[in-house]
């Protein structure tokens, strides 16, 4: 198999992780350093990351994590700020994020150290839909909500037609349930500044089919057997 997809599948990091430690050559195959990303290799031979040496797994971890606020979606951080990593930090396998949550958004993150499945949920192609409930400032109107359904310019990039609907009308706020296809950087937030309500709370409720349920902020379950069959089939 490819390199990156054999550090991929040794629970090291992700495909595209790979490739960058590749690049800064951090990766030996049977002694030398190999900075060529299309590079195949088999079980007999000997690759290390940073000096370590690594084996593909045969048997992966898949959880559910419902993230709170205050975490980045990282599995280190240099400004010493609290990771996911430490919130399964018990379980012996090294995982890594599908996708990401920003700093103050909660709710369902996917962690496996599955890297073959990770590149594909996360590859824009498969438009898995992300479910969201945020709590808006003011009156979500319905001219804007049929510009939230249509698309809407974030900054360079029109977004895909979003499913929107409103869940509970405050005297001051809206609390609406939207999912999008795309995962771009704070999207939901830039979507909702750009029809003109500011994003007060955010929570991802459900990506595809596997939906965040009753599961407790901080804490993480193993995904089913159906919910793994389901993201294979992605």
């Amino acid at each position: 198999m490819r390199l990156n997809r054999y550090i991929a599948a040794a629970g090291i990091c992700s495909r595209r992780k790979a490739d960058e430690l590749i690049e800064a050559g951090n990766v030996k195959v049977n002694g030398a350093v190999c900075r060529q990303m299309g590079v195949q290799v088999d079980e007999d031979d000997r690759v290390t990351v940073n000096g370590k040496l690594i084996r593909p797994r045969t048997k992966k971890t898949y959880v559910a994590l419902n993230k709170p606020a205050g975490y980045i979606t990282s599995m280190e951080d240099d400004r010493d700020r609290a990771t996911v990593a430490e919130l399964v930090a018990d379980i012996p396998e090294r995982l890594f994020p599908v996708g990401r949550l920003d700093y103050n958004t909660t709710g369902l993150l996917l962690m496996t150290d599955d890297g073959d499945l990770a590149q594909r949920i996360a590859h824009p192609g498969h438009e898995v839909y992300k479910t969201y409930v945020a709590t808006v400032s003011g009156i979500l109107s319905d001219a804007r909500l049929a510009r939230l359904r249509k698309g809407v310019d974030i900054g360079g990039f029109i977004t895909s037609p979003a499913k929107v609907r409103i869940l509970k009308q405050n005297p001051r706020s809206t609390v609406v349930e939207i999912a999008i296809r795309e995962g771009k950087n704070r999207q939901v937030r830039k979507m909702f500044a750009a029809v003109g309500n500011k994003v007060q709370t955010l929570e991802r409720t459900a990506i595809g089919q596997i939906r965040l349920g009753r599961l407790k902020e901080g804490h993480y379950r193993k995904l089913t057997r159906e919910e793994i069959e389901y993201l294979r089939k992605l």
